[in-house]
């Protein structure tokens, strides 16, 4: 695989995330369980973007006495487009950790546990599904034409269904964990399982950390299709990715109470994919610019953003006593 990366990038790079989630297990065991406030939601997510924009810097800086300066260019804006869709691709994940929670009434200060779990899982099965993915394309080139025809069809099923809410009753793995393990109503604190009359119980903070590693395989063979349509570096796909799943926690508490507010965000979400599956199928055909694919990727996500805010869903308009376009 033809890489940017020298050993010592992915080195370090690979300590950078480990320091980085020990940070975070750190400071979660510190605090104790306790709802996160937004104030304290919003200064980490700004970190953690400022870590991201910090080390596109450096890498444009090193590749510019590398590689020359138009390389780099290139990798950087690669990088940037894939961070961006990755990020855009974790807030409809957060939405599904959201449904989870709410679902089954997690109490705020023990889901900041289940998202931490649900973040070094994330991490270590990006890591295998990105190098696994990175073989296969450089093995098989028309594996590409099969990552874009997926990522076409996810893409125009999230339209259909945008508006659709999924029925959790019907979740074969909750249907299975139901019908073979003993799960109790009520929590007990932040434990998965408790032993009581001789017979081990499981907590519903067991059952929603199951599901929540179900939905990052679920949109990890989403994601990693749709970055590898952006760059088939390696590197650059590994570090975009895991840059965007390390601020999830702090992302989460921040858009938590604001689902309603960016309903047009799956959307925009469906056209990106729709976008970057065309792109992947005519790979050798059209080539698109990588700055041209970061201004498509921004706009469509923008637009879908502003369009949300000036057009509240239609409840929220009805509760105004408003109807659309008035």
């Amino acid at each position: 695989m033809q890489t940017i990366g020298e050993w010592w990038m992915w080195a370090g790079f690979g300590v950078f995330v480990v320091v980085a989630v020990l940070v975070d297990l750190l400071l979660m065991r510190q605090q104790g369980p306790h709802k996160v406030s937004v104030k304290e939601a919003s200064i980490w997510t700004l970190i953690w973007v400022a870590l991201a924009l910090i080390f596109a810097g450096l890498l444009w800086w090193y590749l510019k006495g590398a590689v020359g300066i138009e390389a780099a260019n290139v990798r950087v804006s690669e990088f940037l487009t894939g961070y961006l869709i990755e990020k855009s691709l974790s807030v409809d994940n957060i939405f599904v950790f959201l449904m989870l929670f709410t679902y089954f009434a997690v109490p705020v200060e023990y889901q900041k546990r289940v998202i931490i779990l649900g973040i070094v899982g994330a991490i270590v099965l990006r890591a295998i599904m990105i190098l696994l993915g990175g073989l296969l394309i450089a093995k098989f080139h028309w594996i590409l034409y099969f990552f874009g025809l997926f990522l076409l069809v996810t893409g125009v099923k999230m339209l259909w269904f945008a508006d659709a809410t999924p029925d959790l009753e019907k979740n074969p793995v909750l249907r299975w964990m139901r019908g073979h393990l003993a799960i109790s109503r009520d929590f007990r604190g932040e434990q998965f399982s408790f032993m009581e009359a001789g017979k081990r119980w499981f907590t519903p903070l067991f059952v929603v950390v199951i599901l929540v590693a179900v939905t990052d395989i679920i949109f990890a063979v989403d994601s990693i299709p749709a970055i590898y349509a952006v760059t088939d570096d390696p590197f650059v796909v590994m570090t975009a990715n895991i840059f965007a799943i390390l601020g999830l926690r702090a992302l989460y508490f921040l858009l938590a109470d604001m689902k309603e507010r960016f309903h047009l965000l799956t959307y925009g979400l469906a056209l990106v994919l729709v976008f970057v599956g065309t792109k992947m199928l005519l790979v050798d055909v059209i080539k698109v610019n990588s700055l041209v694919s970061l201004g498509v990727v921004l706009s469509i996500l923008v637009t879908s953003i502003v369009i949300s805010l000036l057009w509240p869903p239609g409840d929220a308009r009805k509760g105004k006593g408003l109807e659309p376009g008035t």
